[in-house]
C-alpha cells in the first residue's frame, strides 16, 4: 500500500508531456522545397507540440552555428567578453566570407555567424570551464571532444536533438538558465533575427558539413506575437549551398499556419 501512495504522489507531482501532433501540411513544404528534414515547434499558450518527421527530431547533430547562442552566454557571463559590443580584433587571416575579415563583436558574430570570433571566445573560455557550462546547462552530449575550437563544428563531438535546441531556447527566453539575467537579456538582444510591425523573430541559423553525407543545415530559436511564443527547430538535408535559405523558407511557411506569423 505504501509503494503505491509513494507511486501516485510521483504522478501528480511530475509534469505530464504533451503529445506531439503530427502536421501532414508541413510535409508539403519540405517536399516542395527538395529537401529532407524535421521541424518541431512548441505553441506556449495552448502548450502544443507540432511536427514534422518526429522521429527525425530526436537524432542528434552537430550545432554548428546556432552554438553561438550558448557561446555567447559564456562568455559574457565569464567576462571572456565585457558585452555583446567588446570588439575583438581581426587576426589579418583571409576568409571565405569576406563580412568577416574585420574586427567583430558578439553582436555583429550573431548577425553574421562569424566562426573565428567564437573560436577566439572558446579559447579564451577554456577546456574546463567549457565543460563545466555544458555539463550545468546540459547542452545537448554536453561534450567537448575534438578541441576547444572545433567542438561544435565539423568533426567535433558536440551533438543535439531539434527536441533539445528548443528547450535550450525555451530556457533562454524565459531567461531560467544558470546565468545572470543580464546575461541572458544581452543574448536575446543579439538573437534579434527579424524586428516586424507585430511580432519578433529571436533565431539563429547553423550549417553542419559532414563526410559522405549531406551537410545539415539549422533554424532554432522563437516568435514573439500578440503576447504568445511560438519555439521552433528546424533541420535539413544540404546538398548543395543552394539549400541554404530554404531553411528559413520552410519555418515562415509553418509559422504562418499557426498564426506565429503574418502571410
Amino acid at each position: 500500500m505504501k509503494r503505491w501512495i509513494v507511486l501516485l504522489l510521483a504522478m501528480m507531482v511530475s509534469p505530464v508531456r504533451a503529445e506531439w501532433q503530427a502536421r501532414a501540411d508541413w510535409a508539403d513544404f519540405f517536399r516542395e522545397a527538395g529537401v529532407t528534414g524535421t521541424l518541431l515547434v512548441h505553441a506556449e499558450r495552448d502548450d502544443a507540440w507540432l511536427v514534422h518527421n518526429a522521429e527525425r527530431a530526436h537524432v542528434a547533430y552537430s550545432p554548428a552555428s546556432t552554438f553561438k547562442l550558448f557561446n555567447a552566454l559564456v562568455a559574457l557571463e565569464t567576462g571572456v567578453l565585457a558585452d555583446e559590443h567588446d570588439v575583438l580584433r581581426w587576426d589579418g587571416e583571409t576568409r571565405w566570407l569576406p563580412i568577416w575579415n574585420r574586427d567583430h563583436s558578439l553582436a555583429s558574430g550573431m548577425r553574421y555567424s562569424v566562426v573565428w570570433l567564437n573560436q577566439e571566445v572558446a579559447r579564451r573560455v577554456g577546456q574546463t570551464c567549457m565543460d563545466a557550462w555544458l555539463q550545468r546547462v546540459g547542452y545537448g552530449n554536453a561534450e567537448s571532444g575534438g578541441g576547444i575550437d572545433q567542438f561544435w563544428l565539423r568533426g567535433g563531438a558536440l551533438r543535439i536533438t531539434a527536441e533539445q535546441q528548443i528547450a535550450f531556447v525555451r530556457s533562454l527566453a524565459a531567461g531560467t538558465l544558470p546565468f545572470r539575467p543580464e546575461v541572458q537579456e544581452a543574448v536575446r538582444r543579439i538573437a534579434l533575427m527579424e524586428d516586424g510591425t507585430d511580432h519578433a523573430i529571436h533565431a539563429k541559423t547553423g550549417w553542419a558539413s559532414r563526410d559522405n553525407a549531406p551537410d545539415i543545415g539549422w533554424h532554432v530559436g522563437w516568435v514573439e506575437r500578440a503576447g504568445a511564443r511560438w519555439f521552433f527547430a528546424l533541420n535539413i538535408d544540404m546538398a548543395t549551398p543552394d539549400d541554404t535559405p530554404k531553411r528559413l523558407a520552410i519555418t515562415r511557411r509553418a509559422l504562418e499556419t499557426l498564426g506565429a506569423l503574418p502571410r
